[in-house]
Parts: structure tokens; sequence; C-alpha cells
């Protein structure tokens, strides 16, 4: 049985190090100082849900269904998963934040919970600068 490397230190949290690695064929050993990939990084709870989004393509609403959640939460996880790699592009940060809430207000009008004029008002104070 295998387990997932942890990625930090349960003392202090700090990042660990990879200094061994072991062939498991011919227990050949090398000593040293590896880089893990970036995806060992990530914690159980965002490995699943990057696993998730790649099966469903990138579509929030598959993953919405597949996980049982809401499209914030979705966001959420994408966005803590994007953090965890430090792929979060702090740039187009604003322009993805708005137009996640505008999404977020179009699903509320798709699903019924919001009527047309409400749906109108909430796309109009999010668009202010």
């Amino acid at each position: 049985m295998y387990y997932h490397a942890p990625s930090s230190c349960p003392v202090c949290g700090q990042t660990l190090q990879v200094t061994r690695l072991r062939c498991s064929h011919c227990a050949s050993e090398l000593t040293g100082q590896f880089t893990p990939c970036r995806f060992c990084l990530l914690e159980d709870k965002q490995l699943q849900f990057v696993e998730t989004f790649l099966r469903c393509r990138g579509s929030i609403k598959e993953v919405e269904k597949s996980l049982g959640v809401s499209y914030p939460t979705v966001r959420n996880m994408l966005e803590s998963a994007l953090n965890a790699l430090n792929l979060n592009d702090k740039g187009n940060a604003d322009t993805a934040d708005r137009q996640g809430e505008k999404q977020a207000v179009l699903d509320q009008l798709y699903r019924g919970e919001l009527g047309a004029e409400e749906a109108i008002a909430a796309l109009n104070q999010i668009n202010k600068p």
C-alpha cells in the first residue's frame, strides 16, 4: 500500500524537502535534494478536485454535479488549487472575479432563484467601477 507523501512538516508547517529516492525493483537509492512535482504539493482534497475538474473537461457545471456542490464552492476550490500550485495570475484576478460573479448571477437566474430585474440589477452592480 502506498500513501500520499506529506508536503509540509507536521511540526512547524514548513515545506518538506525530498532527499532520498528508492527503486522498488532493485532497491537502489539516490540521496540528494530533489524537487517534488508541483501536484505533490496539493492536499488530498485539492488533488481530488483537480482530478474531477480534468475529468469534467473544465466544465464548472459538470464539476458542480459530480461533487454535489454549488458554483461558488467550485470557484473556491479552484482558487485554492491555483494558489497551492502558484498559478493564480494576480493580473487577471479582478477580471476573473467579476466573470465568476456574473456567472453566479446567471446561474441563479437559470435556477429561478432570481428574477430578470434582480439579475439585471446585480449584473449592473458588478459592472460598476
